[in-house]
């Protein structure tokens, strides 16, 4: 499927973030961190044609069929009060957050992906998905991802009590590797996974930009003349996000010290 959102004003932009995590290390600062969001997304309102969430926002999220996660209502508030403003957002699932069912859809009218799309942005192409499970290796990953995708496996979880569920998910969580809130990501060149990945996908159709999130660092590499591969990096530590201005993509920080 191919979205186009052409015809952007010269004094539009549109925004990409990823890699939140909230839930984690802690309430409090994952509070903190919220509270840093909606700041930004505060400042990015008034020239914003339109944002794109690119997975992981939440450390855990499961929708139970009357019930959300506790928490996190100020970034759900923005979020309401941006799509009230006919500000189109749209969601990407994550590998911390891909049970994330008819919630935003239907509550907020934010549409959610949960793979791989091709965007068009004023004649430039986008491919743009979280990014976890792309490209070779990662294979329990991947065979996990099967399985907590599964329908069944869906609506087993379903049926545990949500007090013992976010239990659970708040244990694993703490086990995550982004819960330490320690820069362990390391960069690996023209050996990174996406960044081979976006290669092989360039050889079989052209696309201008190629962004993910799930890596944890801002990266911005060139694949061609023509092709850029942009890492959106995550925001325990970096707090960086992408900016298209109608012809440009730029990474930038919010509030870097």
């Amino acid at each position: 499927m191919s979205i186009e959102l052409n015809n952007i004003p010269s004094n539009k932009k549109v925004y990409f973030a990823s890699d939140f995590h909230l839930g984690v290390p802690s309430k409090e600062e994952s509070l903190k961190r919220e509270l840093k969001i909606v700041r930004w997304m505060e400042q990015i309102k008034s020239d914003a044609h339109a944002i794109f969430f690119m997975g992981d926002i939440f450390d855990f999220w499961f929708e139970y069929k009357r019930a959300i996660p506790k928490g996190f209502i100020r970034f759900q508030g923005k979020l309401a009060e941006l799509v009230d403003q006919n500000i189109p957002i749209y969601f990407f699932t994550g590998n911390h957050d891909m049970w994330m069912f008819d919630y935003f859809s239907t509550e907020l009218g934010i549409p959610v992906f949960r793979k791989n799309e091709q965007f068009e942005l004023n004649g430039k192409k986008f491919f743009i998905g979280h990014g976890d499970g792309l490209g070779s290796g990662d294979n329990m990953y991947k065979i996990l991802k099967k399985i907590f995708a599964n329908k069944i496996c869906q609506w087993l979880f379903a049926r545990i009590h949500p007090n013992l569920g976010m239990s659970i998910a708040n244990i694993w969580s703490k086990n995550s590797r982004i819960s330490s809130s320690k820069k362990e990501e390391k960069q690996f060149g023209e050996e990174e996974k996406l960044y081979t990945y976006s290669k092989t996908q360039e050889k079989i159709a052209h696309h201008d930009f190629y962004i993910y999130g799930h890596r944890h660092l801002p990266l911005d590499m060139s694949i061609n003349e023509t092709s850029r591969y942009i890492n959106l990096g995550e925001w325990l530590n970096y707090c960086s996000y992408a900016e298209f201005d109608g012809q440009k993509l730029s990474l930038k920080y919010f509030e870097k010290k």
